[in-house]
């Protein structure tokens, strides 16, 4: 029997292996940055939903070996924390990449470009893990939906400066942003996902100047941060997010041929990292700076 739990800010899911069968149970929000207790009472009470589901005592859970990849977990001590306040012996905690880029890939090499509202850069070779990115919007999350948000509002205004050339994009969002003012208004108080909503304007604005010009910019990002990280031409790559497909056509040559569609999802590759735990691993293989 293991568990395995893949929680993020919108959602959070929780699947139990057991005598070969597989459950699963779904809630809401668990960010373990942004509301701890919030996210600790969403798993506790996965738990008690996924044992009764299954028609077991919660109890009998508490051995299971299990992996929680959840949204928020910033090191090593926020990891403790949640393991400490959850009721199981044998959990382990990490922030959400590891699971994803294991669902995406499976047990093999391989990068992936996980590209939502943030994003991230990963690759993975036999027991090392690597990653890049995810910094947040302030200091990154280059290429994500937000980014992409936030930077055509960024060019517009410039484009209004007379500094860049404005293209029908640009015009359309100042005229019903109310001109500048009201860009700039948006914008004191915009959250990631208020600029990522702007995003899939920008992605499917062909002929566009300006929404091209971001498009180049998130993939050079991309592949920058992707050679950095060690990837080689034929290396798998899987693109993963909701804004991630958004730049198969904007990558090199090289990388593009190299695209792959995913294997699994994030609470798939927590599974996979629990049966690791079950088999005798103590743990995921540390990720490298």
């Amino acid at each position: 029997m293991i568990l395995a739990a893949d929680a993020g800010g919108s959602t959070c899911r929780l699947a139990l292996e057991h005598e070969g069968r597989s459950v699963e149970v779904r809630l809401g929000a668990a960010n373990v940055t942004t509301d701890f207790d919030g996210a600790v009472a969403t798993l506790v009470a996965g738990l008690a939903q996924i044992a009764r589901k299954e028609g077991l005592p919660p109890a009998a859970l508490r051995p299971c070996p299990a992996y929680f990849a959840l949204a928020g977990v910033t090191g090593p001590e926020l990891a403790a924390r949640v393991a400490a306040a959850l009721p199981l012996d044998r959990v382990v905690v990490e922030e959400d990449r590891r699971a994803a880029v294991v669902g995406a890939l499976g047990p093999g090499r391989g990068c992936v470009a996980g590209i939502g509202t943030g994003s991230f850069l990963a690759r993975q070779e036999d027991a090392r893990f690597t990653t890049l990115g995810g910094h947040g919007l302030v200091l990154g999350d280059e290429a994500s939906a937000a980014w992409l948000g936030r930077e055509i509002l960024v060019y517009a205004l410039r484009a209004h400066d007379g500094l860049e050339p404005a293209s029908p994009l640009t015009r359309d969002l100042l005229a019903e942003m109310g001109g500048p003012a009201g860009v700039v208004a948006f914008a004191s108080s915009a959250t990631p996902e208020d600029f990522g909503r702007i995003a899939p304007r920008v992605t499917a604005a062909q002929g566009d100047a300006a929404a091209a010009l971001q498009m180049r910019r998130g993939a050079a990002y991309i592949a920058t941060g992707l050679n950095a990280l060690g990837w080689q031409p034929g290396e798998p790559l899987c693109l993963i997010g909701g804004t991630a497909p958004a730049y198969k056509d904007w990558l090199p040559g090289e990388m593009a041929d190299a695209l792959v569609a995913a294997k699994g999802t994030a609470l798939s590759g927590a599974l996979m990292l629990a049966r690791h735990l079950a088999t005798g691993g103590e743990e995921a293989a540390p990720a490298a700076p």
